[in-house]
């Protein structure tokens, strides 16, 4: 909560959209992959030609695409840009320089310029 009382997972519907694990090497991502989607009966899809996915809970990023130390947890919120906004008015500081759009221009995906115990974190619009 900030300083007025706002609790930003109220104003934003915040809640954890997902969490990124950094593959080593090529052939762990699959392995991660089958590991997680076995273990929580989940479908493995492939959504972006740099990660794959356990159903909508792991994504399993391939070398050298991955945020974060450890890994990135994406948060989904309902509003990305005002979101962003908020954080970055409130002292936890967004990487405008890094930042996904829509095709119509609006914000999807941005990055906090921090990292929390390795992992990045980063605002989604993704469910």
């Amino acid at each position: 909560m900030d300083a007025k009382g706002e609790n930003p997972v109220e104003k934003f519907g915040m809640y954890i959209a997902h969490i990124g694990v950094n593959a080593e090497a090529d052939e762990d991502t699959m392995r991660i992959v089958d590991e997680f989607s076995g273990l929580l009966g989940l479908e493995h899809m492939t959504v972006a030609p740099v990660s794959e996915f356990a159903g909508d809970f792991v994504e399993v990023m391939k070398p050298g695409h991955g945020s974060g130390e450890r890994g990135h947890i994406g948060f989904h919120v309902n509003d990305v840009e005002a979101a962003a906004k908020w954080f970055d008015e409130h002292g936890s500081k967004i990487d405008w320089d890094h930042c996904a759009k829509n095709p119509d221009g609006s914000l999807f995906l941005v990055y906090f310029e921090k990292e929390i115990a390795g992992f990045a974190i980063h605002l989604t619009a993704q469910k």
